[in-house]
């Protein structure tokens, strides 16, 4: 028997998203360390299954395992905010304003967090104007994607095309970014409790996809090896990142930290992987937390509407 008062979780993976099959692993994860904690836990694909049968299956708490769009963009956190069933991170706003890299950065922006420069693409008339602001290299993405889908370095203007229109496949809205040259850096946020910043190497030249999931030559580093100075600093405007969008629970940061000491911010999100190459389990685990306790901690925090 368990000692929690969850009732009947259902864990929400795969979905609609170009993200399915990291959302399956993620959610096989979180549900595998749920029953191991004896809660009552099922796997639950939106893909497969209307939002509305949750009701009927009579669920008393969601943790959402899905990534990307239909997942952590506000989407499924409104179907279950109508349908009054309590789930894990951030709100309808919140979550919606994450995906969105552009509205992230312009809240970022207003609040004093420092992110790259950029250039919105609304026509591919727009990137000459983008290298000639931000100059190259530059990064060209899909404003609401996530894991780096549809992302590519660009080192020239012969090569601007070809990104833009790789991009646009993913999302209508396509942001050119300055590129930072420096050092990876990912914050997860559990509650209100920065915790150990991650140093990511990777073999290639960009933290991409395959890197994220898939390599077994991207390096992560925990403790950061970061002054502790340094440290504390970039831990709190990560959770003030955090608290700018209003999300709640748990997210996790991502940052680049150039060779001057500088760092820019670069996104959040608020339904991290949760595979055994992501980011937040390491942080925890640095902290002295089991994977089960902080898919337990997750839970504990879930929003209710």
């Amino acid at each position: 028997m368990s000692t929690y008062n969850f009732g009947k979780v259902a864990v929400l993976l795969g979905g609609h998203s170009t993200e399915r099959e990291i959302s399956l692993r993620s959610g096989a994860s979180v549900l595998d360390a749920l029953r191991r904690r004896g809660i009552d836990a099922h796997p639950f694909d939106p893909a497969k299954e209307s939002m509305g049968t949750l009701l009927e299956r009579k669920f008393d708490r969601v943790h959402i395992a899905l990534h990307g769009r239909y997942g952590e963009d506000g989407t499924v956190q409104g179907a279950l905010e109508l349908m009054g069933i309590p789930y894990t991170g951030s709100g309808v706003l919140a979550s919606a304003l994450a995906m969105d890299k552009w509205r992230t950065k312009l809240l970022w922006q207003t609040a004093g967090i420092n992110s790259p420069r950029h250039v919105m693409l609304n026509t591919p008339n727009d990137l000459s104007r983008a290298a000639r602001e931000l100059g190259f290299p530059l990064i060209i993405k899909p404003s609401r994607e996530g894991s780096t889908i549809g992302l590519s370095k660009v080192t020239s203007v012969e090569d601007l095309i070809t990104a833009y229109q790789l991009a646009v496949k993913h999302d209508a809205m396509v942001l050119a970014e300055q590129f930072i040259e420096g050092t990876e850096l990912t914050i997860a946020i559990l509650g209100e409790v920065p915790l150990p910043i991650v140093r990511i190497e990777t073999a290639g030249k960009l933290y991409d996809y395959k890197a994220k999931y898939f390599s077994n030559e991207t390096n992560y580093f925990c403790p950061s090896g970061l002054p502790v100075g340094q440290e504390q600093e970039i831990q709190e405007q990560a959770l003030h990142a955090h608290k700018v969008l209003g999300c709640e629970g748990w997210s996790r940061v991502d940052m680049i930290l150039d060779r001057s000491g500088e760092y820019y911010f670069l996104e959040t999100n608020t339904s991290p992987g949760m595979t055994d190459h992501s980011l937040v389990p390491i942080a925890a685990r640095a902290a002295g937390v089991l994977f089960e306790d902080l898919v337990i901690r997750i839970l504990e925090l879930a929003h209710v509407g």
